[in-house]
């Protein structure tokens, strides 16, 4: 019996996940002579390069032949389940040089310099074979045939994304995202330009390799746009990367930067020390990714530090998951307005002492009471005058099923506390966005609400 050919694979070897992952494989041989043909697909998940002789499926997929003669697969509700987003850092990597554990656990947005990913993306193989009815109705299957192996991530593909094809297999072409020069981007839609304030945290996240990443380039420079110093940030087991030599592990292939102002603060005796000059505030700081020289493999990514408000309003920093399974980051400085509502449940109380010796008239008693009261807390926010690419992001943020409010930085160790103050889950009220253009609207604000996800804590009765 002639082997199974696998005539289409998702296009690339770094597959987002949300997005058809079509599989095709064929027989012709078993298909024109044998009776119920089945084309059978193993799949293999894991941390590491699956192998097929000694792994466990996660599944095994059966379908008949369509009327070309061909089996298809579409495994894409099969392998999401299998990534997430990472909202905890990985152990390695540190929050105020405080190490990372599964006993000091602290959130992805707060690293010191690099986590590894944990749940972000996955290896994955698929076995194929072909089995059908002989003429003692006994099962058989035909040598199998493997997949390329895939790494998969916690990524989706919108409709209007331009799909790629080689041969017969196609997808979306996520080369933009493999360091290897200055073309190449981080995993976000944001623009190269952002704007925070400087206590507040967030991170960038890439995808290296053994040969790729070498070391983070930082510069800073002054409100007037002057250099003032710079600094790196090198890829080793010491700052929460890897160890050498490479070995293919999934938590490797995706690197978490922390590289704003309220991470620079944690750890950056350079950084600390343009603050406590005030020579860094209105400035910014450029990141780029360099390799084990001096070479660029990355785009340049400027965070630029606002200047503090002089009308008093309170910075409300959002995170959100992005398209690419990493997070985005934005600081509305301008006003907003917080509300609480509640709602609870009442009763009757009857007035005085019923249940003593002698009956007291206790003016405190009797008449409707609150049994109990769930209050929620929500936030009007205000964003400052934004450019058209700014608008991208805002798009992401009203579709993400994650949004959280970020807490930014706090002077001190707190190597006690379980840091549960930093992220809020909230969720966003704003069910509509209209995207603006400066030919049409000429000053672009965007405004948002949100509620927190927690209701406010009170007494029991």
């Amino acid at each position: 019996m002639a082997v199974s050919i696998i005539e289409q694979t998702p296009f690339g070897l770094f597959v987002p996940v949300g997005q058809d992952l079509i599989f095709v494989v064929s027989n012709q041989t078993a298909v024109a002579n044998e009776t119920r043909v089945k084309f059978v697909a193993e799949v293999y998940i894991g941390t590491t390069p699956p192998n097929p002789s000694v792994d466990t499926p996660i599944g095994t997929f059966k379908t008949t032949p369509n009327n070309a003669g061909v089996g298809m697969f579409d495994l894409r509700n099969v392998v999401e389940n299998y990534v997430k987003a990472d909202n905890m850092a990985a152990n390695g990597s540190a929050y105020k040089t405080t190490l990372t554990s599964s006993t000091a656990r602290h959130p992805v947005h707060l690293i010191d310099k690099y986590s590894l990913n944990t749940n972000l993306g996955r290896y994955m193989l698929v076995r194929f074979s072909v089995e059908w009815l002989d003429a003692t109705t006994a099962q058989i299957e035909s040598t199998r045939a493997n997949s390329s192996p895939l790494f998969i991530f916690n990524g989706y593909v919108k409709h209007t994304d331009i799909l790629n094809k080689s041969g017969n297999n196609f997808g979306y072409d996520t080369t933009k995202f493999i360091l290897a020069d200055d073309t190449r981007e981080f995993l976000t839609n944001a623009p190269t330009t952002q704007y925070a304030n400087l206590e507040d945290y967030g991170t960038l996240s890439m995808v290296s390799s053994d040969t790729a990443l070498g070391k983070i380039h930082l510069s800073y420079y002054d409100s007037d746009g002057s250099f003032l110093t710079d600094e790196f940030i090198i890829r080793n087991l010491a700052n929460g990367a890897w160890s050498n030599p490479w070995t293919a592990n999934s938590e490797k292939q995706i690197l978490h930067l922390g590289c704003f102002p309220g991470n620079l603060q944690n750890q950056s005796v350079v950084f600390r020390a343009l603050v406590t000059a005030g020579t860094i505030q209105g400035g910014s700081i450029t990141v780029q990714a360099l390799d084990s020289g001096v070479s660029p493999i990355s785009q340049v990514y400027t965070i630029k530090l606002n200047c503090p408000n002089g009308k008093g309003y309170e910075p409300i920093r959002l995170c959100w998951l992005n398209q690419w399974g990493a997070w985005d980051y934005y600081t509305f400085t301008q006003k907003s307005i917080k509300s609480t509502s509640t709602s609870g449940a009442t009763y009757n109380q009857l007035a005085g002492t019923w249940n003593e010796s002698l009956y007291r008239p206790d003016s405190y008693k009797g008449g409707k009471k609150a049994f109990r009261v769930n209050a929620t807390e929500k936030i009007t926010m205000n964003s400052d005058f934004v450019t058209e690419d700014e608008a991208v992001i805002f798009e992401e943020l009203i579709n993400s099923p994650e949004v959280y409010l970020l807490k930014g930085y706090v002077s001190g160790a707190e190597t006690t506390s379980v840091l549960n103050q930093y992220v809020t889950p909230v969720r966003l009220l704003t069910s509509s966005f209209t995207k603006k253009t400066i030919a049409n609207d000429k000053l672009m604000q965007y405004n948002f609400e949100i509620e927190k996800s927690k209701t406010l804590r009170t007494q029991a009765v």
